[in-house]
């Protein structure tokens, strides 16, 4: 009798604080560029999916926004997003790292506590400790979320990502592929347009800036031999414009042509791009503006 071939595919969701590697795990995991992994906190913004596939499953990551306790509208949208992936998530990956302050959030810590689903707790960046460090670290992980296993890794350095692979992969539950076997994102192109504008203006201008733009792509043509993109940067001051574009337009040229060399690369194929900046007062405080710009989870 020959034997039934089991496919295995679930949700696996990124939660955890602000900077602590969950971008840098993700695009490990995922093996592609899916999330902007910088050393700004609250780069992630959205909810992204990064899908992994072989002939007999599918695992969808999910990486959400740092859990913040949010101060305007834009970072009440971001904590809906870390929430939600509490509700859909098959297997739970609760990322911190070796010098967070374990209790730092401890209203998020009480719904991950309450949570049926197998939690992996991943104490990332430990080839910044000790072992003896590292053991009071795992103990005090254990006292706040007994039911977890805990794992130590460096996502920077890949060290544990294959053990954590395997063992999400044991927990999955058997259940067809929720998505094409050839996608690596629920994300449309134009998503990580702006995801790798936004980006470059976290690499490339300081303080406050990058904390206060929206890039919206309002043109994306693509033929056999290049793309052509128009993107907006929305700033919330006419100041902000000014230190974006910079003297003579140095500053925004040399962003623009930074992004530009990132997308080609990206989609492997050259890339005309256009940006243009934008003042829209207190975009981050509007529903309306955050409703365009995706922000509000379903």
């Amino acid at each position: 009798m020959m034997e039934r071939k089991v496919h295995k595919a679930g949700f696996v969701n990124i939660v955890g604080n602000p900077n602590v590697g969950k971008s840098t795990l993700m695009n490990q995991l995922v093996g592609e560029r899916i999330s902007i992994a910088t050393f700004k906190a609250q780069t992630t913004r959205h909810r992204i999916m990064g899908i992994v596939n072989t002939d007999d499953m599918q695992i969808v990551f999910s990486d959400t926004p740092g859990v913040l306790k949010p101060n305007y509208k834009l970072q009440e949208s971001m904590l809906a997003f870390s929430e939600s992936a509490l509700q859909d998530a098959d297997v739970l990956l609760y990322v911190t790292d070796v010098v967070e302050n374990q209790e730092k959030n401890m209203n998020f810590l009480e719904k991950v506590q309450k949570m049926d689903i197998p939690v992996i707790l991943l104490i990332n960046k430990i080839d910044e400790s000790d072992q003896e460090s590292l053991s009071k670290i795992v103990e005090k992980w254990h006292s706040l979320l007994p039911k977890a296993e805990i794992l130590p890794i460096s996502a920077k350095n890949k060290f544990g990502v294959d053990i954590l692979l395997k063992r999400i992969q044991e927990l999955l539950p058997e259940s067809p592929a929720f998505f094409d076997k050839e996608q690596l994102t629920d994300k449309p192109a134009r998503f990580f347009v702006s995801e790798i504008i936004r980006e470059k203006i976290l690499l490339y201008y300081d303080k406050e800036i990058p904390y206060s733009v929206e890039v919206v792509v309002e043109q994306f043509k693509e033929d056999n031999r290049q793309i052509h993109i128009n993107a907006v940067i929305y700033v919330e001051r006419d100041s902000q414009k000014g230190i974006l574009i910079g003297h003579q337009g140095v500053a925004l040229k040399k962003m623009s042509t930074e992004a530009r060399k990132s997308l080609e690369k990206f989609f492997d194929k050259h890339v005309y791009l256009e940006v243009f900046v934008k003042v829209d007062k207190d975009w981050r405080s509007s529903k309306k503006a955050l409703d365009n710009f995706g922000y509000n989870p379903e």
